[in-house]
């Protein structure tokens, strides 16, 4: 499994393996083992909606102690983390991923429906949503302290799934 692998298979189905918005925290926890939880949840307790528990680049927003979205973070240039159970065998990762390479070499080869999104297109960033899971994919230039090799193409920021 390769973390393009895990992008396209979120992009097509809204799920992170067995992850995915809707069920229980606990449940997720149980799964990926304790999440670091987001500081409003010290100090304001496990009741606080909106707020996210992360593993590493995995960060899972929770809403009635039930999983309200979930976010892959990347940061290009860098190496990130995310737990076995998202990407199997992997500690640590390359993070780079061009916009092409997710469109074109992986969404449109897995026949992956997918239209800009308006609403995050602007400025140095762009943005995708996918069809039917309704993931969202935003792209921006890197910035300057993003060590990447092409400093003018737009790469993966985040991918992420919510419900209202």
């Amino acid at each position: 499994m390769t973390l393009m692998n895990v992008l396209v298979d979120f992009a097509r189905t809204g799920r992170i393996g067995p992850l995915h918005c809707g069920m229980p925290l606990a449940e997720a926890e149980h799964l990926l083992g304790p999440g670091r939880p987001h500081p409003a949840h010290i100090m304001k307790g496990p009741d606080i909606d909106g707020y996210p528990y992360s593993w590493g680049g995995l960060k899972l927003d929770v809403t009635r102690r039930a999983v309200s979205g979930i976010w892959i973070h990347l940061w290009p240039g860098s190496t990130a983390k995310l737990p076995a159970l998202v990407l199997p065998e992997s500690e640590s990762f390359e993070a780079t991923v061009l916009r092409e390479e997710l469109i074109t070499a992986a969404l449109d080869t897995a026949g992956c429906e997918h239209h800009v999104n308006d609403t995050l297109t602007f400025g140095q960033q762009s943005s995708i949503l996918t069809r039917p899971a309704d993931v969202y994919a935003v792209f921006s230039l890197p910035g300057r302290d993003n060590h990447v090799p092409h400093r003018d193409r737009h790469y993966l920021d985040v991918m992420h799934k919510y419900t209202a």
